[in-house]
């Protein structure tokens, strides 16, 4: 590779770029902020939960398919009871289970509901019926992204929900209930979910309940799209208990838009408690107005009781026994809309669940050890395997005379030498500070250094700092497969998911061009 001059140790706007993805870097060294623009190909896709609009519509969700039998059975081990979601298991009338699809090109976790046999004989009907909900994208629901009629087979396939159910959350949880503030927010979205429903021209959900609101990968509440399918084409199947059931639903077995706002009045109930109390029940601290003997003392206190009595005012009128009393979509999202008080606050953090990290998606090139680590962004074998590699790419990067061997020489490798024994001893701030060291001298100039203390800011939680080092690897030495594999990772911490993909696929390319006979590693 010949020697590299150190003038590639100055500033990141002296990198010298030739393909595509060198416009990506940006010289203001806050590359959070500047989100590192692409300008040649727009900016990256916005995510599936379609951040910057309430609107749904197709930009950033999920095309509607019709899968095969087969890749449902691949994606759920063949239906394996280790894959059942639903929190009633096998006995549930609908069984729901996760996945993964098995396409090279599409690796998307989906959550499957396998209706009973002959739920709907009609596969038309059903096929219809499911592309009508399959037409919604909205970021507050769980959309419905696909079908399958197979036989007697009738499964519907969705967005698929990680963390868990609000009933889970809210009646079921192990170490924190959820805070006041996200129980305005559950409220609000779920509103804000059945409003757009509503204006869509699918104003019924059926069995409204805890079970039915979702957290996605962000902690954030949807509403689950398989409750706006009826559970059979005749629609008589309501699987909640009769005591939730609104009072029409019990004389007529029909459910009215009218009915899902009284099934909102019971959701609003579960998180004024805490716990899934009968509206019947509900009912004499409804009129005597005995907000605190209905509040859940897990709370302890620690929240407003002005905001309290307006949820309370909503759900004693979403519970009025004349459909026509209640109130509609839009005033539930007008009445909560104004209580939500920590709008800056991730639901992650008020769930107390670790944040989401999508890794890239798996480029179609086979992938070594390496490039499977990264695109798992699995740190921690990725850094075994940089301990591994020791400095075996570094071999002819630098050509020093021996009258460069001064003391300030053997210094820096002195430096260097601690870095390592840091690096390994995983004392990652230690191996930043030494490699640092190292690195300002510029004496000479290794990429492998760069790649470690890159995966040290990773783990150190300094997703901009790696980013920039695993450019300067791939600046010492252009063609080094692992100076791509670091960037991928670093762009899919900065949630930087297309760039991420396009590195990583860089990557396995280098390394299947060295299997041919080039040099890369």
């Amino acid at each position: 590779m010949g020697c590299c001059e150190s003038t590639f140790l100055r500033r990141p706007d002296s990198l010298h770029k030739t393909n595509h993805h060198h416009h990506l870097y940006n010289n203001n060294t806050n590359t959070n902020t500047n989100r590192l623009t692409q300008t040649n190909n727009g900016p990256s896709s916005p995510s599936i939960a379609g951040k910057d609009s309430l609107a749904g519509g197709a930009a950033g969700f999920p095309d509607f398919s019709e899968f095969s039998l087969a890749e449902l059975k691949a994606a759920t081990n063949n239906f394996s009871s280790d894959f059942i979601v639903s929190e009633c298991g096998e006995k549930a009338p609908n069984v729901v289970y996760k996945g993964r699809l098995q396409n090279v090109n599409n690796r998307r976790r989906i959550a499957i509901k396998k209706f009973t046999r002959l739920a709907w004989p009609d596969p038309k009907q059903f096929a219809d019926e499911a592309r009508g909900v399959g037409k919604l994208r909205h970021k507050r629901v769980a959309n419905l992204i696909g079908y399958c009629c197979d036989g007697d087979e009738r499964l519907l396939v969705a967005e698929y929900m990680p963390n868990d159910t609000l009933a889970k959350h809210l009646f079921h949880w192990e170490n924190q209930t959820i805070e006041w503030a996200m129980r305005l927010r559950v409220a609000l979205y779920i509103a804000e979910a059945l409003d757009y429903c509503s204006s869509e021209g699918r104003p019924l959900y059926h069995d409204l309940n805890a079970y039915r609101v979702l957290f996605d990968e962000n902690g954030d509440p949807r509403l689950s799209c398989f409750g706006l399918m009826k559970n059979s084409r005749d629609g008589k199947s309501y699987s909640t208990n009769l005591a939730y059931t609104p009072p029409e639903y019990l004389r007529n077995g029909r459910v009215t838009p009218e009915s899902v706002i009284f099934s909102f009045g019971t959701v609003l109930l579960d998180l004024l408690s805490g716990k899934h109390i009968p509206p019947s029940h509900a009912l004499d601290m409804i009129r005597g107005k005995n907000i605190l003997l209905l509040m859940d003392s897990h709370l302890e206190g620690h929240f407003s009781s002005e905001e309290a009595t307006v949820v309370f005012d909503l759900a004693s009128q979403c519970l009025q026994y004349e459909p026509r009393e209640r109130p509609n979509t839009k005033d539930l999202v007008t009445t909560l809309a104004p209580l939500q008080n920590k709008p800056d606050v991730p639901s992650y953090v008020m769930l107390g669940i670790p944040k989401h990290e999508e890794g890239p998606p798996t480029p179609q090139q086979p992938l070594s050890p390496m490039g499977d680590a990264c695109s798992r962004m699995d740190l921690t074998a990725i850094h075994q395997i940089l301990v591994m590699t020791h400095y075996k790419d570094d071999e002819g990067t630098n050509e020093l005379s021996f009258q460069e061997w001064t003391q300030q020489m053997r210094d820096m490798l002195e430096a260097r030498k601690r870095g390592d024994v840091a690096f390994r001893d995983k004392e990652f701030k230690t191996a930043v500070d030494c490699y640092s060291q190292f690195i300002d001298v510029g004496t000479m100039v290794s990429p492998t250094v760069y790649a470690r203390r890159s995966l040290c800011y990773l783990l150190c939680d300094q997703p901009d700092a790696a980013l920039r080092d695993a450019m300067q690897a791939q600046c010492v030495y252009p063609d080094w497969s692992t100076a791509f594999y670091m960037q991928a990772v670093a762009l899919a911490k900065l949630d930087m998911q297309k760039d991420a993909a396009d590195m990583l696929n860089e990557a396995a390319a280098l390394e299947e061009k060295r299997q041919r006979g080039g040099r890369g590693s």
